[in-house]
């Protein structure tokens, strides 16, 4: 259970949230979607009191203005790169000109340009998750949360996806929160707090390496 959080990250930063096993890390991810409500207190993301919305219109706002990139990638096995990362587009009904236009731009951002009619399983983790990142990133939100991003890559393929992160939402101007275990990830961010049981506070991390 969450109690007295108090969390504010201003526009275009990117924000680690640490913490050990079982302090509520993915619970604030949750409540910051939207996909909990708080009992008392108010999540405000862009403006938006999250709890005056109905049900309906959190989904809408959610694929509007927020992006999610996961541990476990979330890449549907039976479609393209290229339509993996037009699924937000199509959500939102972005005309198909615009959306092919924006997904090739993506892939190309990310290093994928030359991979957006292969299949999910003919990439590595690392690359499954750029693809991720571009599916977080191409209709432009003005949120994007990761949840543990790199938990199943090896050092090499989660230092660079964490560079790509940082480097795509300061391109975009979007707002990041990184719910991270890992030090090396949560030192790409402009700040990092701990959720610990008395609350959250902010910390130094010095860089890997």
């Amino acid at each position: 259970m969450l109690a007295g959080i108090s969390l504010d990250v201003a526009r275009g930063e990117f924000v680690a949230v640490m913490g050990e096993s079982g302090m509520g890390k993915s619970t604030l991810l949750n409540l910051i979607a939207g996909l909990d409500r708080p009992d008392s207190g108010a999540v405000i993301v862009d403006g938006i009191e999250l709890g005056l919305l109905a049900d309906d219109d959190l989904t809408t706002l959610r694929r509007q203005r927020m992006g999610f990139v996961f541990q476990a990638f979330h890449v549907l096995p039976y479609l393209s790169v290229a339509r993996n990362v037009a699924l937000p587009l199509a959500l939102i009904g972005t005309p198909a000109a615009e959306a092919d236009a924006r997904v090739v731009a993506m892939l190309d951002a990310v290093g994928l340009a030359a991979r957006g009619a292969s299949m999910p399983r003919e990439l590595s983790g690392g690359e499954l998750q750029r693809v991720a990142i571009a599916r977080a990133l191409v209709h432009r939100p003005a949120l994007v949360l990761a949840d543990e991003p790199t938990g199943n890559l090896d050092a090499d393929s989660a230092a660079g996806v964490m560079a790509l992160l940082r480097k795509q939402l300061k391109d975009r101007g979007a707002t990041g929160i990184l719910v991270t275990h890992s030090h090396a990830a949560a030192a790409v961010a402009d700040r990092v707090v701990v959720l610990a049981a008395d609350g959250l506070r902010d910390v130094a991390l010095t860089p890997a390496g």
